[in-house]
Order: C-alpha cells, then structure tokens, then sequence
C-alpha cells in the first residue's frame, strides 16, 4: 500500500480500514492507553453501541484490535487494545496522510 518513492502518496494508499472516522477515533483513542472499555470509547467516540460494536469487530476481524470479555460479578464487560499490527496501521496510516496533506501547494495549506 505504499507509493513509489519519491512519489507523493495517493488516497488509494491509505487503509481504508482506518480511514473510515469512527474507525479511525477508535483506533485514536487505543493507541494512547494499554486498553480501554468499551463504555468508555463509546463515550469518547460519541458512537452508538450498536454501531461501536460493528466497528470494532471489523478492527478485530482485520487483526488491529484484541477484543476481551470477562464478567465483574455478573456484569459483563468489554475490554479493548489495539494490537502491534493496529498500532502498525495507524502508524503507517498517518505517515501517509501525513505526506499527502505535505505535498498540497502552500495557497491549498492556507485556505486562500
């Protein structure tokens, strides 16, 4: 998913997976904590369960986030950590979102 080098990279290089926005705070808000519950991304992230609970099982599916459930007394809960492989894709991903923003022509930066 890289671009040739020299060349500015392209939107078809970025991982979509993490590019979708809610999947993209998602994976935010894991990278600065050892793992977080579920309640509390969905707080953080303004999301549905429903819809939190989809995105993280695309996350889980693709390898990027470690999903562990356990019960405290007889509630359940949901405990979340991205991986080495997430930490990986949001690196990359911003890298390259990164050199993109970098490459638009300085009047573009400004707004102008």
């Amino acid at each position: 998913m890289t671009s040739d080098a020299g060349e500015p990279p392209k939107a078809s290089d970025l991982d979509r997976l993490v590019h979708e926005p809610a999947r993209l705070m998602i994976t935010a808000y894991l990278a600065v904590v050892e793992r977080a519950d579920m309640l509390f991304v969905q707080r953080q992230t303004g999301l549905t369960l429903g819809n939190l609970s989809s995105h993280v099982s695309k996350l889980e599916a693709a390898g990027y986030v470690a999903v562990e459930k356990t019960f405290v007394g007889k509630r359940p809960r949901t405990m979340l950590r991205l991986t080495e492989l997430g930490r990986a894709a949001l690196d990359g991903y911003r890298t390259r979102m990164q050199r993109m923003l970098n490459t638009l022509p300085d009047d573009a930066k400004e707004g102008t």
